[in-house]
């Protein structure tokens, strides 16, 4: 006998006035209700006889179990539409299509443009619900239209620090509080007049983004400035790094492996470049590993995981990846062929050397598994007394191939 589904039913601030008869039917013949304690509160007194209990925090063991089975006729709440950055999409990734029926609200993503007149098509949604407000730094270029969710009371003074923090306080600022419901209301402001204000604890903002006179604008295309990284020199430089992105090829659900990731600006760039690709760096150095971390917070890409230890024996465990970039350490006895062959087929491995012994494994490891090398030389016009002359870098040998 089929197991009933889990069906998941998007609630608005307008409460069960606004649900479409079906998910008023779904919620009428559910086993269980289960929502958030506002969400809960919405329902009318004919629901009252449905066993209902708030949604657990930690999340995780819920999952397991509507995972299990354990979701036989359970209705789940969620806000707006549950599969745009809401439950529905989280259970969406752990359940087969045919255990999960989803009826959508109106999103607050919709509503939230409506409201100020954008253009759904021109407006990037941001998600800082659950995720530290620095993802918002990803997206702050100039002219770019921003909705983002956020979380509790302080939701938008903590998004509106990032602005201030990144040099764009200057950005219009609208607060968006019980959108669709009676108590809907739009405050104008910037993210600098915003300040510390507190705000409906169901709320979005929508952001117009302009930089402040002198703030370093970072775009998403690869080879950002060396300046954005905090670094003590252990860094692929921005040229090279542009290089070095072009080989990697990010694409969405890929996992890279950063190896010697330094103070992660490979892997940062490459979250930043395709924000649905995943980056395990692993550095050796404490300082530098725990840099890595604060770097990625800084640049809007607070997902990468940052592993510490001496590669290739820190590798042991970690999932198989689509592409492997040896940044440092490629002479360590064993780390490319380890990295080799742990990558999986079709997967790509990328990696730099600078000392006659690194292109040695290079050179060598072309012989076994082909490829291309490709020596990369640059120099930058410095001054030279009175004139101007060229200073080369060290030429860095680059080696793509695809497994």
């Amino acid at each position: 006998m089929p197991i009933r589904p889990t069906t998941v039913v998007g609630i608005g601030a307008d409460g069960w006035a606004g649900l479409s008869r079906v998910a008023r039917t779904a919620l009428l013949g559910a086993s269980e209700i289960v929502g958030s304690e506002r969400q809960l509160a919405l329902l009318p007194a004919a629901l009252k006889a449905i066993p209902s209990r708030p949604l657990p925090s930690p999340l995780e063991p819920f999952l397991a179990e509507l995972a299990d089975g354990g979701g036989a006729g359970v209705c789940v709440l969620a806000s707006g539409d549950p599969m745009l950055h809401g439950i529905g999409a989280t259970l969406a990734r752990r359940l087969p299509a045919e255990r999960l029926h989803v009826h959508p609200h109106v999103s607050a993503f919709a509503l939230a443009c409506a409201c100020v007149g954008w253009p759904e098509a021109e407006v990037e949604l941001v998600s800082a619900v659950a995720r530290p407000p620095e993802v918002v730094a990803r997206s702050l270029q100039p002219g770019r239209r921003l909705i983002a969710y956020a979380t509790g009371a302080g939701g938008a003074a903590a998004i509106a620090a990032v602005l201030r923090e990144r040099g764009f306080g200057s950005s219009r600022f609208v607060v968006l509080e019980q959108l669709g419901g009676p108590g809907e209301r739009a405050l104008e402001s910037t993210a600098e007049d915003w300040g510390s204000r507190e705000a409906d604890p169901l709320h979005a903002v929508a952001i117009e983004c302009l930089p402040d006179h002198g703030a370093l604008v970072l775009p998403r295309t690869p080879g950002l400035p060396d300046e954005a990284f905090a670094s003590d020199g252990q860094l692929t430089k921005r040229y090279v790094r542009a290089i070095v992105l072009a080989s990697l090829a990010p694409v969405p659900g890929a996992l890279l492996w950063d190896i010697g990731a330094g103070n992660g600006s490979v892997s940062i760039e490459w979250l930043r470049a395709e924000p649905q690709a995943r980056a395990i760096a692993v550095e050796a150095d404490l300082e530098r590993a725990a840099r890595a971390s604060a770097n990625a917070l800084a640049l809007g890409v607070p997902a990468l995981e940052v592993v510490r230890g001496e590669a290739p024996g820190a590798l042991t465990g970690l999932p198989a990846p689509d592409t492997v970039f040896i940044g440092g350490g490629i002479s360590s006895p064993g780390l490319l062929e380890a990295c080799w062959g742990a990558l999986k087929p079709g997967g790509a491995a990328v990696a730099n050397a600078v000392t006659v012994e690194g292109e040695r494994v290079l050179a060598d490891a072309r012989e076994r598994h082909g490829g291309e090398l490709t020596r990369i030389e640059l120099a930058h016009a410095e001054p030279l007394g009175s004139f101007t002359a060229w200073r080369s870098r060290l030429p860095i040998v680059h080696w793509v191939a695809r497994k």
